[in-house]
């Protein structure tokens, strides 16, 4: 079981960097004549900001041996995962038109990215209430 903080790691990784190449790089031009960033960059940036402490849990589920560290872990990275789902579905959101590539591929590639870190992490809680305590 502690393999699959390995694979929070990989998911770390790809709710990382995949927004950063799939985000829309034009800029909207505002009532007042400025330009901002379109909502999925946002999104890019907020995505790598949850990437990098789930990388963390990843790292440190794996190397864990004591079963109160593993359930305390599994909860932090369920929340993560939860936090990357609702950052491009409500908090923030994408790009509204359906032909942006953001639209097409960073928001379902992140929503299922979060619902697997939620996934693993509430198989790995489950399994760390069975997991023996090694010995001292």
């Amino acid at each position: 079981m502690k393999y699959l903080g390995i694979f929070i790691l990989v998911l770390a990784l790809v709710i990382g960097i995949l927004p950063q190449f799939t985000e829309c790089k034009g800029m909207l031009e505002l009532a007042n004549g400025l330009t901002t960033h379109m909502k999925c960059h946002w999104t890019a940036m907020a995505e790598l900001g949850m990437a990098i402490p789930l990388a963390a849990a990843g790292v440190l589920l794996f190397l864990s041996k004591r079963k109160e560290t593993r359930q305390y872990l599994s909860v932090v990275g369920a929340i993560l995962g939860i936090i990357v789902v609702l950052l491009p579905t409500t908090l923030i959101g994408v790009c509204a038109n359906e032909m942006m590539t953001c639209r097409n591929l960073m928001f379902p590639a992140l929503v299922l990215c979060g619902i697997l870190v939620v996934a693993a992490c509430v198989v790995l809680f489950a399994a760390s209430l069975r997991m023996d305590e090694p010995g001292a």
